[in-house]
């Protein structure tokens, strides 16, 4: 679909003459070239633990998502540059081609084909819970918006005349812009995973609830999370009476790992450390 699209929308900016649709074709390209590093990281990633991988390969989707990031940024750059140069050259008295129907055609049936391929994508995404799916599939909701402001410029300067040529390299740096800001969110979360950035606050107090909820364990504490691919890794200290049977609490400590892989999924990392209660928690 992201191949038949961008060979489509170059077509259309540059025989339409418009800087906002080759924008928006290179924006497609970016989709298409992501595609393919997805498709490739969350192959990689769902491969099973191995001698030297004992956590698996999940950070290589979050590499994924980090370049998914990094390649919006660079194509948001260049389209903003791109765009203030032509409005820098109308600004000085210079004349800009007035885009032609094909552009503005091209950019509504990319709002049409880009929505419902990130509907589809979202899905998928959520089902899997994967999140490099996930940061492709608000990737070509980007495409789809930006498309709109795309259209939007497009159609103001052919139908209001000459002189509002400037409303095309005008849409292109705005798509520009919002791209940028989908790429620093994308980063953020990549980098943050990389970085072994810690599970949300309410993700760990709920973590905190179900542990506590098993009977004979108190004061779940010394919780420490992070995200390995699209999976939890989740390390956790429990209080338990000191004269039960080691068996006993071994079957306790079992049951919260499997209260918390049925809670976040089968291949969820549980670490479970038992402390006898009454000894001050480390």
């Amino acid at each position: 679909m992201n191949a038949l699209l961008l060979l489509f929308k170059f077509v259309a900016g540059i025989m339409g003459h418009s800087a906002a649709m080759v924008a928006d074709a290179v924006h497609s390209l970016s989709d298409f070239v992501t595609d393919v590093i997805v498709l490739v990281f969350v192959h990689i990633s769902g491969k099973p633990k191995d001698k030297s991988h004992d956590y698996g390969h999940g950070k290589y989707e979050t590499l994924a998502l980090t370049f998914i990031g990094l390649a919006l940024l660079v194509v948001a750059i260049g389209i903003v540059y791109e765009g203030l140069v032509k409005i820098s050259a109308w600004a000085g008295g210079g004349q800009l081609e007035t885009p032609g129907m094909l552009a503005l055609w091209a950019a509504l049936l990319s709002v049409v084909i880009k929505e419902a391929t990130f509907r589809y994508s979202i899905v998928k995404a959520r089902q899997l819970k994967s999140q490099a799916v996930e940061a492709n599939a608000w990737h070509h909701r980007s495409d789809a918006l930006s498309s709109v402001g795309t259209a939007l410029g497009i159609g103001g300067a052919i139908f209001l005349g000459q002189r509002w040529a400037v409303l095309d390299p005008l849409a292109s740096v705005l798509v520009g812009l919002f791209i940028v800001k989908v790429s620093i969110e994308l980063l953020r979360n990549g980098f943050g995973d990389l970085m072994e950035q810690s599970l949300p606050d309410e993700v760990e107090q709920e973590i905190l609830r179900l542990a506590a909820s098993v009977p004979d364990v108190v004061e779940p504490h010394d919780l420490r999370t992070r995200r390995i691919g699209n999976h939890y890794a989740i390390e956790l200290h429990i209080l338990m009476d000191g004269d039960i049977p080691l068996r006993e609490a071994h079957d306790r400590a079992s049951e919260i790992e499997e209260l918390l892989r049925q809670h976040y999924g089968n291949e969820t990392h549980v670490a479970i450390h038992v402390e006898p209660r009454g000894q001050s928690p480390k």
